[in-house]
């Protein structure tokens, strides 16, 4: 994001907050769920990940556990944030599977793919 672009807004309408430092989380490893073209997976969803969802995504062909210290990524545990894909959050609901998720941290262009009600049934506090 450069500073002519405006500030990236949540599925909220407000400006996009932080979703995790550590570990440290984003397509941009800005510790925010920012998203440009380039994103092609739309890591747009703040999730407070869980067993079942690390399990969820493990079966479905992306192993969120496994640290891959050649990308820099130190694996996943349960209670970390991470910026997830907002398809496969949709999938991981679909299969009873979805994780909490911070509504003020979510980029809005979720919202292309999951409706805001079904984000709001899984809300945590930020």
């Amino acid at each position: 994001m450069t500073r002519s672009e405006p500030p990236a807004r949540n599925v909220l309408g407000s400006a996009l907050v932080p979703c995790s430092e550590n570990p440290r989380t984003g397509f941009f490893r800005d510790a925010c769920c920012n998203t440009s073209d380039e994103d092609r997976g739309v890591h747009t969803v703040c999730a407070e990940v869980t067993a079942e969802f690390l399990a969820f995504s493990r079966a479905a062909g992306n192993d969120l556990s496994t640290a891959r210290p050649e990308f820099g990524f130190p694996g996943l545990r349960p209670g970390d944030r991470w910026c997830l894909c907002a398809t496969r959050w949709l999938e991981a609901l679909e299969a009873g599977s979805a994780p909490r998720v911070v509504l003020e941290a979510t980029h809005e262009r979720t919202l292309d793919f999951v409706p805001l009600a079904a984000l709001q049934r899984h809300a945590i506090p930020g």
